[in-house]
Parts: structure tokens; sequence; C-alpha cells
């Protein structure tokens, strides 16, 4: 019901949430009545929703927020609401800019290829038409299994400001494994479509919930932030636990996820002994380096050197551990050195280089990783 928006707006607006930039509080499927209006518009639910969107849609924006509202371009949404069907897509699109709402998640349910393949860009348009600035998150991939040649990444960043690729994620560390695995898989074709104003999104963040432990809710957060995944929570921030709220509000991590380069991070390295790295290129020569373990039984020592990890050679780097804060000075390209990794946990790295090897800027930008 609204008030369950309200309250989460107070939230986010006085709980430092806002103040870290997430700023956007979005209502998903099955608040609207079951039946558009006579003029064929759609109409919120009256007793959920009783002072409509504009209303709710006012409040946020009084404190400095956004909101974003679900759609379904098909006859149905995914629950059963009424859809946006080709014939009304700019009706809709019209009452969501009246309603004063920033963001639209364009859901696919009960629609086919043909009439996503219409309706998507259809949709950008009148978005577009409306004048005003209203985000666009894309479910269309998903529907078409994520991969080319079914789906064509080029055209799919000049419609979508973001897009699901894949499953929706469910509140467990297996459905968590399952994304990670799949855009690791597919990474080649991925990690290419992403960039600022069209983002590759792998689903909400389930910290804050029951699905997922200490170590494999740092986990989450630094593989996303590494992944360049908007960064959209899914969790009751009433009740959410201190620990849960730490790793969400973790300064140097949001930096990193909101890197201007927008470059997405890509898997490095899977070892033998079930070690992965993750490398994300950052803005100003910086990166981000994520050690992810996948077993289960110990925390594990893990040594490697950012040679062997494809930095520049003779550069020397400043290290700060994402999660401890703790500071390495001096690191050099060609020393080993060791890390431990608790059980489904991560150690991640910001690196930014103090000394870089006597060759041209250019050159070593072009030979950075990644």
């Amino acid at each position: 019901s609204e008030t369950l928006f309200f309250e989460m707006a107070d939230r986010l607006a006085e709980d430092g949430w806002r103040d870290l930039g997430y700023k956007y509080i979005n209502i998903d499927d099955c608040w609207s009545a079951k039946q558009r209006d006579t003029a064929g518009r759609l109409v919120p639910d009256p007793e959920r929703f009783p002072r409509g969107i504009k209303a709710l849609a006012d409040y946020v924006h009084a404190r400095g927020l956004k909101l974003g509202i679900y759609g379904d371009l098909g006859i149905l949404t995914c629950g059963g609401y009424p859809g946006t069907t080709l014939d009304r897509v700019e009706q809709d699109a019209q009452s969501f800019a009246e309603w004063g709402v920033d963001m639209l998640k364009l859901d696919g349910c009960y629609s086919s290829g043909e009439e996503q393949a219409e309706g998507y860009p259809e949709m950008a348009r009148a978005l577009n038409a409306t004048g005003r600035p209203i985000v666009y998150s894309c479910s269309w991939p998903a529907y078409q299994g994520g991969l080319p040649p079914k789906v064509n990444y080029t055209v799919l960043a000049e419609v979508c400001n973001l897009w699901r690729n894949y499953d929706d994620i469910q509140d467990s560390w297996d459905s968590v494994l399952s994304i990670l695995d799949w855009f690791s898989a597919n990474q080649d074709v991925l990690q290419p479509a992403a960039g600022p104003g069209h983002w590759n999104d792998p689903d909400m963040l389930i910290i804050g919930n029951f699905g997922l432990s200490y170590e494999q809710s740092r986990s989450q957060m630094a593989l996303w932030t590494v992944m360049a995944a908007p960064l959209l929570m899914s969790t009751d921030l009433r009740t959410i636990s201190p620990s849960a709220k730490e790793i969400l509000q973790n300064r140097l991590m949001i930096q990193i996820n909101q890197d201007p380069l927008g470059i997405q991070g890509r898997r490095i390295v899977k070892e033998k002994s079930h070690i992965e790295v993750f490398l994300r290129p950052l803005s100003k020569a910086a990166s981000a380096l994520v050690f992810f373990s996948r077993r289960t039984d110990m925390p594990f020592l893990y040594t490697t050197s950012l040679a062997k990890l494809h930095f520049p050679e003779d550069a020397v780097y400043e290290v700060q551990d994402v999660y401890s804060g703790k500071i390495i000075s001096g690191l050099k390209t060609g020393d080993s050195f060791s890390v431990v990794i608790n059980p489904s946990g991560v150690v991640m790295w910001y690196l930014y280089p103090t000394a870089l090897p006597a060759q041209p800027w250019h050159v070593v930008r072009e030979q950075a990783p990644g």
C-alpha cells in the first residue's frame, strides 16, 4: 500500500541512504486496479493507493527522492493486472509522466517476441515524447534468452537505460551464484554492452533479508559493484540489521560502483582451488579487484601478484581494503601478496597507482587491465 512507500521514503531520506545515492524508490507489480478506467487509462488500486500515484510522487520528490513504477508490455502484467498493449504505449507513458514518475520498469509477460521488438523501442520514444526524464528499465533481453543472435545489445543500448538479461533473483545464495555464473560465462558478450546510460542489470540486492549469510551478503555487494550493476535494494529499511546496513552503505563500495567510466568488470581468474578473481578498471588508472571464494569449508590463504593479474610492469600501487579500510602502501606489480578469504566470502581491493612505468601515459592506459 501507499503507507509502505511513504514509510520507505522517510527511511531513505532520514537514515543516510539518499545522501549515498540511493534515490529511487520503485513500486513493483500489482499496484494498479484490475481494470482500466472508462477512458482506458491505468488507475492505481483505490484501496491501497487512495491518494493516487501523483500524491506519492510529490511526497517522494519533497524528500529529494525519485519514484519508479512498474509496467508490462503485454495483455497482463506478470501478476495478472492490466498490461500495456501496443495500442496503449503512448497513453501509459503520458500517465506516468503526468503522475511525476522518474523511472519505469517494463516487464514482458504475456507478449510475443514480435510485440516486444516493436513495443520496447516504441515505449522509449513515447517516454521521450513526454518531455519528462524517465529512466527506462527493460526486461526485453531476459525474455529472449539474453544472448545474440536473438538479443542485439547495440540496439538495446540505444533503446533502454538498463535491462534485465537473466532470471529473477530469489532470496538465496544459489540464486546469486546462478546469476554470477551466467554473467561470467557470457561476459565477452555482456561486458562491452554496458556503459554510462546503458547497463546490464543482474537484478536486485537481497542483502538484509533471510537467504544470505553475512559473508554472502558482502560477496553480493562486491560482485554486483564490480559488475557495474545498478544497486537496487530489495529489503525492508524499517527493520534492516546494522550489519546489512553497513554493507549497503559502504561509501568506497558505492564510489567504485558509480565510477564515471562505467566499465563493467570481468572474471579474470578461475582457480582449481575454487578461488575466482574479478577486475574492474576505474577512472584515473585505478582498479577494483575482488577475490571471491566458492569454498564452503574454511578460510583460504590465496597468494598471487599484480603481475599475474596482468597489471602494468614497474607500477606501484596504494591499496585500500574496501571492507576493512586497511591500507597497503607501495605494492609493486611484481610483489607477491596473500589474502585470507572466508568461505563464500570476498576480499575486495581498491588500487590506485602512486608511480607508473616510465612510458607515455596513453600507452599505460591502453595496457591497463581490461
